[in-house]
């Protein structure tokens, strides 16, 4: 809480504010859930954005025999501040890393990642000490995609999941506290059953093991 009377009242009315966010908007955002949703799966706007040979394929599904703007995600936005999706096609090196970061941090939420190839999901071949063994230690992936490269096809088809991902997510998710952070919480079907079993399971070998 700031000291001086302005920055009091700022304060109280940031909290107010959130407040309203948390208890109208976001309920008014749940009941419109399946809209929303379907607006922002219909609509990606992935970044151009390549790193190795990957990019060659990410290309390639750009072109007119894959044609991703079928999907909704041919608009390949040259700049962090007005995409919603990066595919990491090729190699991340250490050094790269905290790059890949600050373009990450630079996009505005809801954004979402696809990890494209083994060499971004993995390492790949390359267990050296200046490849990064996975773009996940840097920043979240929401869809990996093997291969060594994947085909345009297995691009098209890990889109196809991201959308399905998205269609699960609830919208009011994505909730900007005043000091920026963002609170993602996903609901998907079934998750409260499978956390129950996994429980179920884990208790199960703990009594095995005695």
């Amino acid at each position: 809480m700031a000291e001086h009377e302005e920055g009091f009242l700022l304060t109280r009315f940031d909290s107010l504010m959130n407040s309203v966010r948390r208890t109208v908007g976001a309920k008014a955002m749940d009941i419109g859930a399946p809209v929303v949703n379907w607006a922002r799966a219909s609509a990606l706007w992935p970044m151009t954005f390549g790193l190795a040979c990957c990019a060659i394929e990410m290309i390639a599904t750009g072109a007119g025999r894959f044609d991703i703007d079928r999907f909704g995600a041919g608009v390949f936005r040259p700049s962090p501040r007005q995409s919603d999706l990066i595919i990491i096609a090729g190699t991340v090196t250490l050094k790269m890393g905290p790059v890949v970061r600050r373009v990450f941090d630079q996009m505005p939420e809801p954004k979402w990642v696809i990890s494209m190839g083994a060499c971004a999901s993995t390492g790949g071949p390359f267990d050296s000490y200046s490849t990064m063994q996975g773009v996940d230690r840097t920043i979240p992936v929401d869809v990996y995609i093997p291969g060594c490269p994947p085909r345009p096809e297995a691009l098209l088809y890990g889109l196809m999941r991201l959308q399905d991902i998205i269609m699960r997510e609830a919208p009011s998710a994505y909730i900007f506290d005043s000091d920026g952070t963002v609170h993602r919480q996903r609901s998907f079907e079934g998750e409260d059953q499978l956390q129950i079993a996994q429980a179920n399971e884990a208790a199960r070998i703990a009594l095995a093991a005695k």
